[in-house]
């Protein structure tokens, strides 16, 4: 099986009404990454054409430029985010001359040829969200494949900075490691708490009964139209898994972004494989600064899905019919944190694992994201922030589709 394809990922800046600042910033930051000279002057193009498309045609029309990694290479990828008035018909844009203002319309075709990877929803009343990547060429064909997590984040309005974050990393699992990893605290026998089942409304499943596991080992808790399972020292299980995190730093602007930047630094420094024992690495990380919420899943390949969060995270399990929540606990990581919890899910065929902050309004339903979800985590994560997210907070959303 194929590795699957996780970048790192950095949002520079986000760009409205701003053609001409959107074009400098590209340049620079193609010429900053190595991109290369022909290569930046294809990217200086696309965004020119994007840019345009924006103030001809989009209502509350927004630009991103970002840069991707990987421990080779760096590109630059756009998302373009507009509330309006949608495409009826996608295929028939992207084809050169067709244009609905009388000019030349060949900006999306051009962006689709010019772009290594290229992705667009668009329906009618709603608006559109499209993105595109440019690699250094010649193009590493592992470059090529669906990456399996995308996410996206947006300041509070009138800041620069944002204060939440997300990142993802492809982790071996216990039984591929050499050893333990240094960072990786044991997993702790955490007696649960007085009255947590009259205080949620949780019941006792039935899957002691048919295992004969102890109700100390696992629970199962009513969540959605799902169970999920409260998993006593969870390991991680054989085979590469995909650890993905989110994190909002209490607040907003720098401080906040302090925080929510040691999160990431942890994260992705950290070798160990669980959700409980990353989010103590991220723990200790946080000691002196403000504190964040964070939430850590791990998703393998048989579709297990793994979940430990604190604070306000929303996360969920969604495919297009259903939409099931998974459980985060109070506490602020960095500061306080009385328990860790562990929660086991599945994820469905074709579904996907959601978390967001709250700067996004939990009043999304899965037909919210039906349409979206045969297309790359990056876009689905776009057109969520289009459908649910506030200027009134910092805002960040990451998607992930497996290990699958």
């Amino acid at each position: 099986m194929r590795e699957p394809l996780v970048l790192d990922c950095e949002d520079v800046a986000w760009f409205r009404d701003q053609p001409d600042g959107a074009r400098g910033a590209a340049a620079a930051l193609g010429r900053r990454i190595g991109l290369g000279e022909q290569r930046t002057a294809q990217l200086v193009l696309a965004i020119a054409e994007l840019a345009s498309n924006i103030t001809k045609h989009a209502a509350d029309g927004s630009l991103l430029l970002r840069v991707l990694r990987t421990r080779e290479s760096a590109g630059v990828e756009v998302i373009v985010v507009d509330s309006g008035p949608g495409m009826a018909d996608v295929p028939a844009a992207l084809r050169d001359g067709v244009s609905s203002v009388g000019t030349l319309g060949v900006g999306l075709g051009a962006v689709q040829r010019l772009a290594d990877q290229f992705d667009i929803h668009s329906m009618p009343g709603l608006g559109t969200v499209q993105f595109a990547r440019f690699w250094p060429h010649p193009l590493d064909p592992r470059l090529t494949g669906e990456v399996a997590v995308g996410g996206i984040t947006r300041p509070i309005g009138g800041e620069d900075t944002c204060g939440d974050s997300w990142a993802a990393r492809i982790d071996p699992g216990e039984q591929n490691a050499q050893a333990p990893a240094e960072d990786a605290a044991p997993a702790r026998e955490t007696p649960a708490a007085p009255g947590w089942a009259a205080m949620t409304g949780a019941r006792p499943g039935e899957y002691a009964h048919r295992t004969g596991t102890r109700p100390s080992d696992r629970t199962e808790y009513a969540l959605g139209h799902r169970r999920s399972q409260l998993v006593r020292g969870a390991a991680a299980g054989p085979g590469d898994g995909i650890l993905v995190m989110s994190c909002d730093g209490l607040g907003h602007g720098p401080m906040a972004a302090l925080a929510s930047q040691a999160a990431v630094k942890a994260f992705r420094s950290s070798t160990a494989h669980t959700p409980e024992q990353v989010m103590e690495a991220v723990h200790r990380a946080l000691r002196g600064t403000r504190g964040a919420a964070v939430a850590v899943a791990r998703l393998e390949v048989d579709g297990r899905v793994l979940f430990c969060g604190i604070g306000n995270i929303s996360a969920s399990v969604v495919s297009a019919s259903s939409r099931s929540n998974l459980l985060s606990h109070p506490g602020i990581v960095g500061h306080q944190m009385r328990q860790l919890r562990t929660y086991e899910h599945r994820l469905p065929a074709g579904g996907a694992l959601v978390m967001h902050s709250d700067g996004l309004s939990e009043r999304w339903t899965p037909g919210d994201l039906a349409a979206l979800l045969h297309h790359p985590p990056a876009l689905i994560a776009a057109g969520l922030l289009r459908q649910a997210g506030t200027r009134r907070d910092d805002a960040s959303v990451v998607v992930a589709k497996g290990a699958r």
